[in-house]
């Protein structure tokens, strides 16, 4: 197939978070298939123009509220992708992706509508004609609305079908009413079946309302986002209509990053063959690295998170510190001020069991996947999740909520043939994440604990059933 992708970020180019995970290992487990894929990303300030092979491959006029403006697009190819990006730097060569010192961009309608725009028009320039267009989350959702609105007669996207994949349904891309004009939309746009979200325009419904195909990131959270209004957010109602044309598809691991027989992140490799002896010696290493005591004996929880009300870890600091006598903690985090220093306080009035690593670090992750005993992931909502796969691969016992696609990866009690590898808690619920820490920080001196580690490591985390799937769909989609 000729796939057209379109989002905001995607490794190893741009990333804030798991969509730039997702866009960068499925396109290029697409292109690797054999299929033509075309990668279009904004050219950010951090995209530096050393890495671009191609250099200006062609110069565009985007319409954009009225006008047009003169847009670049830079080329390279990479691992079977063609990778576009816009280029136009008065929206994007900025500090931050879609804002910076924690405020957003003020222009980010006026950023991602041009960007989206400049996608299908940067589609024609180069002569690719697709059979689907695959759009991700609120950045993206415009695309959608365009090719019904402006592109229906135009021969070039013929046939093409439009899927949008949402990762998050938090981040709407909501905006004032002006935002609809600049854009490139009109009156007959702002309604109920449009772009009109409780008085704003909202690019995510955009999407919702215009795309052929919807998928989301877990079969869990396709169920949530349509039946619960703090997970849908006011669009449950939409969702549930489109039912039929909405798909939860798993998210998968890039296998070759996160390999703990290869990871040369590590002070000693292993696999499932030797994962207790491996594992200590990383936990050993990682406890020296941290200034924590030396101790086999107790359960090592390690977190690799965004700082962020979705995450739960203000509820889990609660659940935490009247059990850090029989445990110890590492954390790898960045975000919210408030949690940053709840964080900090706790690693003061607990020196010695506690870490708190406030700057992200790559490695210094891979090194707490590896040596953790339990991974700490207890999240209000949780489209689809990353870490807590990443984690059963390293032989990491995830505690996580029963939610999205947590939900989907992680029980508690033999499930479908699979054994138990890991443990559960309600989402939101302190207490019952209290409960579920106690049961794995017993169960880690017990006879039960090796076969959860064994059954994590064994599970299929691959991108090859979930490729297979959005295939399906892409079909369906350029057949509709």
């Amino acid at each position: 197939m000729k796939i057209l992708v379109a989002a905001s970020e995607a490794v190893p180019f741009c990333k804030t978070g798991g969509l730039a995970d997702v866009v960068g290992a499925l396109t290029q487990r697409l292109g690797a298939l054999g299929h033509d894929v075309c990668l279009f990303l904004p050219k950010y300030r951090s995209i530096r123009a050393a890495s671009l092979e191609g250099g200006i491959a062609h110069p565009l006029k985007v319409p954009l509220a009225g006008g047009a403006v003169d847009v670049g697009l830079s080329f390279l190819h990479r691992r079977g992708v063609s990778v576009y990006f816009v280029d136009y730097p008065l929206y994007f060569d900025r500090e931050g992706l879609y804002g910076n010192a924690g405020k957003d961009h003020e222009d980010n309608d006026r950023r991602f509508a041009l960007f989206s725009r400049a996608v299908l028009e940067g589609a024609k320039a180069i002569g690719f004609k697709p059979d689907v267009i695959h759009i991700h989350d609120w950045q993206t959702g415009l695309v959608a609305a365009h090719l019904k609105r402006h592109y229906k007669n135009d021969p070039h996207f013929a046939g093409a079908g439009c899927v949008f994949t949402i990762h998050n349904m938090a981040y709407q891309g909501n905006f004032p009413r002006a935002a609809l004009e600049a854009g490139g939309f009109g009156p007959e746009d702002w309604s109920s079946d449009g772009l009109e979200y409780y008085g704003q325009v909202s690019y995510l419904k955009g999407g919702i309302v215009h795309a052929d195909k919807l998928t989301t990131v877990s079969s869990s959270y396709a169920r949530e986002i349509q039946e619960s209004p703090d997970r849908g957010f006011g669009l449950e109602g939409l969702l549930s209509r489109r039912s039929k044309d909405l798909y939860g598809i798993l998210n998968g691991v890039d296998l070759e990053t996160w390999d703990p027989s290869r990871d040369a992140s590590l002070i000693r490799k292993y696999g499932p063959g030797d994962a207790a002896a491996g594992k200590a010696a990383c936990k050993e290493a990682l406890q020296r690295e941290c200034g924590l005591e030396a101790r086999g004996d107790r359960p090592l929880i390690g977190v690799v998170s965004r700082l962020d009300y979705q995450k739960g870890l203000d509820i889990a600091l609660g659940a935490l510190e009247p059990r850090l006598d029989r445990c110890q903690l590492v954390v790898l985090g960045t975000g919210d001020p408030s949690l940053t220093e709840m964080f900090s306080a706790l690693e003061r009035r607990r020196a010695g069991a506690v870490h708190f690593h406030r700057s992200f670090n790559e490695p210094f992750a891979h090194r707490i996947y590896a040596a953790s005993d339990i991974f700490l992931m207890p999240s209000r909502f949780e489209p689809c999740g990353l870490g807590q796969m990443i984690a059963m691969r390293y032989g990491t016992v995830p505690v996580v909520s029963r939610t999205g696609g947590l939900n989907d990866t992680v029980h508690e009690e033999p499930r479908d043939g699979q054994d138990a590898n890991g443990f559960l808690c309600a989402p939101g619920d302190g207490e019952d994440l209290a409960r579920a820490l106690d049961r794995a920080i017993a169960a880690f001196a017990s006879p039960g604990w090796a076969p959860r580690v064994k059954a994590g490591m064994a599970g299929d985390f691959s991108w090859d059933r979930s490729v297979d799937r959005y295939l399906e769909i892409f079909r369906e989609a350029a057949a509709r």
